[in-house]
């Protein structure tokens, strides 16, 4: 990801003291972006991912699995539908993205 690219996904975070460091953390190796979607997707999301700070993470989340630090905790989750909205649309043009529905749905959803 572009340096300027990522300054905009964490522009909440410009003025804090580890933006910089973040940002150099971020363009430093490849990316996987992607979109989920389902049922209560980022509640369900952010609970796999863990919490932000490994130490607090349990284990079997991403973070509680494969992170030391707070400031290299390996995964970004969206906080909300109206944040994921915005982000997705930072990473992704509208034709990059389809609605894929699971044959098994109807199985698992009301």
């Amino acid at each position: 990801a572009s340096e300027e690219l990522l300054k905009e996904h964490y522009v909440a975070l410009r003025d804090r003291p580890f933006f910089g460091r973040l940002v150099k953390y971020m363009s430093s190796g490849p990316i996987v972006a992607m979109v989920w979607q389902g049922l209560d997707v980022v509640k369900t999301v952010r609970t796999m991912i863990g919490e932000t700070n490994p130490a607090d993470s349990r284990p079997g989340t991403i973070r509680g699995d494969f992170c030391v630090e707070v400031s290299k905790n390996v995964i970004h989750g969206s906080d909300s539908v109206e944040s994921a909205r915005q982000e997705i649309s930072l990473w992704f043009r509208p034709e990059e993205l389809m609605c894929w529905e699971d044959t098994a749905q109807h199985w698992i959803y009301e």
